[in-house]
């Protein structure tokens, strides 16, 4: 069953019955149960707003402040008595609560109050928690690109290094075939040589 706002009651009408005077026996009833249902359920919500704000009064007045000079004024004549504060909208709302004989259209106000201050604080918690998310999101991603980066630069030093290996095996390979064809020249060259010194003087004659 919905609750009713103040402009509920206020603008309430009931249908005129056509046989007698008055209004509709049914819809004064239904609308009393309306009524009778949203002050129960206010009185509900006042009464444990009320003992939840007491509880933490009390909790507050049980945890005074220590003082090291060991008095209230440290030795000092106590000052002249000041005005009393004036209330706090935690006051307003306490003596509110806990109103004997509440109006409804006090106890309507009291929880649209409340309504607000509900939907105020859900906002702000989930602005904290999307932001919270973002930030998040933007760790992690600049973490993965870090560490992209990094083993792509990694990877290019490994090429780098084994451009140079090859580099160094194609000059030792040129280096020795060079120095491999030297030796097998010289080696033909002397090969040459010692059998033109073993050839005898007279084997130049006609048979």
């Amino acid at each position: 069953m919905a609750l009713l706002t103040a402009e509920d009651v206020l603008n309430k009408a009931f249908s005129k019955t056509k046989y007698r005077e008055g209004f509709d026996q049914d819809e004064v009833d239904d609308f009393l149960d309306d009524i009778a249902h949203t002050i129960s359920s206010l009185t509900a919500e006042r009464d444990d707003l009320a003992a939840r704000l007491q509880a933490a009064l009390a909790g507050q007045a049980s945890q005074p402040m220590a003082d090291p000079l060991g008095g209230p004024y440290g030795g000092r004549p106590a000052p002249a008595s000041a005005p009393p504060a004036p209330a706090t909208p935690a006051g307003g709302l306490l003596a509110a609560a806990t109103d004997p004989n509440p109006s409804p259209t006090g106890m309507l106000a009291m929880a649209q109050k409340l309504h607000d201050e509900y939907v105020t604080a859900a906002e702000a918690e989930k602005e904290r928690i999307v932001s919270a998310a973002k930030a998040e999101a933007d760790r992690i991603l600049n973490a993965a690109q870090t560490e992209a980066q990094t083993r792509m630069d990694g990877l290019i030093r490994e090429r780098g290094e084994l451009e140079r290996k090859i580099d160094d095996l194609r000059r030792f390979e040129r280096d020795y075939r060079g120095r491999l064809t030297t030796y097998l020249e010289n080696l033909l060259g002397d090969l040459d040589h010692g059998a033109g010194k073993d050839r005898a003087p007279g084997d130049n004659r006609a048979p």
